[in-house]
């Protein structure tokens, strides 16, 4: 795909392939083209180049018939808070043409498959984040859409808020729904995307599976704190006989980290060791590589909202 505005190539030659019923991840740094891309497979905005396909319809050729299959949900819950949870899902039902009557019994079914029954008569203004925010997801499948657009679904949410949202979103892909999931939370794609694709420049950069990204860099890491700064030389040494690679040490957090094979091994022969010799460790441990160390490799940027991003979403 390809869409330029002015001189800026928001998408330059972007290419990516989602599999049904998974969630997969779009992750790119401030004003890399994801929104854009997003925005072209909604059809909400032509291309310049190239095509794309959105449950087998051509975006441009079938949008008519592309917009009946797919959900759109934004970063943040798009709900009337004077109304009930029930009325606001009757209302958009309503919205999508489906009669009063089938409104009332999708509005029915959605509630109890996302949770809510119990607070279904309740003023939406009265729901916590998650259930604003499940309540937002249950109005984006109203019409039971194959394929579901997400933006940062749980933006401003506190744990056990993102928690709920990731469940309902499990449920939704076992029950066949495809997801493309857009969010600057490296958790979160970790924990819900099968694979995730990277987009920076407005090319795709790399498409793995989250282990798979992980690998990319490196494999795991022993990293040993000390209680004294003296007692580095002495941990540089023993840490450099079990390691792939030269360690590295970071004196103003008294640590000492290197990447290593055989994790379990490594870990056992350095604490051994350290303890032999009297050195007092504050900390030791095994550490996998994180997404945001694969995007810090792979962009050098760490994932951050900035204007540039809100830049290239009001031009989108």
């Amino acid at each position: 795909m390809r869409k330029v505005y002015g001189e800026k190539k928001a998408l330059d030659g972007f290419d990516m392939t989602v599999r049904r019923g998974t969630v997969h991840g779009l992750l790119g740094p401030n004003g890399a083209g994801k929104t854009t891309a997003v925005r072209a497979l909604a059809t909400l905005l032509s291309l310049d180049g190239g095509r794309a396909e959105v449950a087998g319809l051509d975006v441009a050729r079938q949008a008519r018939q592309v917009r009946t299959r797919i959900g759109r949900t934004g970063q943040y819950a798009a709900v009337d808070e004077i109304l009930s949870g029930r009325q606001n899902l009757e209302m958009f039902g309503r919205l999508f043409h489906l009669g009063s009557r089938r409104a009332r019994a999708r509005a029915g079914e959605l509630l109890e498959q996302f949770g809510l029954v119990e607070a279904a008569d309740e003023n939406a203004g009265s729901y916590s984040g998650g259930m604003r925010r499940r309540l937002d997801l249950a109005a984006s499948m109203i019409l039971a859409p194959e394929v579901l657009f997400l933006d940062e679904p749980t933006t401003g949410l506190d744990p056990r808020g993102r928690l709920e949202v990731w469940s309902s979103l499990r449920e939704l892909v076992e029950r066949g729904t495809t997801v493309l999931l857009t969010t600057q939370c490296l958790e979160e794609a970790d924990r819900l995307a099968s694979r995730i694709t990277v987009i920076d420049r407005g090319r795709a950069i790399a498409d793995d599976t989250p282990d798979g990204l992980k690998s990319q860099v490196g494999g795991d890491r022993i990293e040993v704190v000390v209680e004294q700064a003296a007692d580095l030389p002495v941990v540089l040494k023993v840490v450099a006989g079990v390691s792939e690679v030269s360690p590295e040490c970071v004196g103003l957090e008294r640590k000492v980290h290197a990447r290593v094979a055989d994790r379990v091994a490594a870990l056992t022969e350095v604490a051994r060791t350290l303890q032999d010799q009297g050195v007092a460790v504050e900390d030791i441990g095994l550490r996998r590589p994180s997404l945001d160390d694969v995007f810090l490799s792979l962009t050098g940027h760490r994932t951050e909202i900035s204007e540039n991003e809100r830049a290239e979403e009001v031009a989108a």
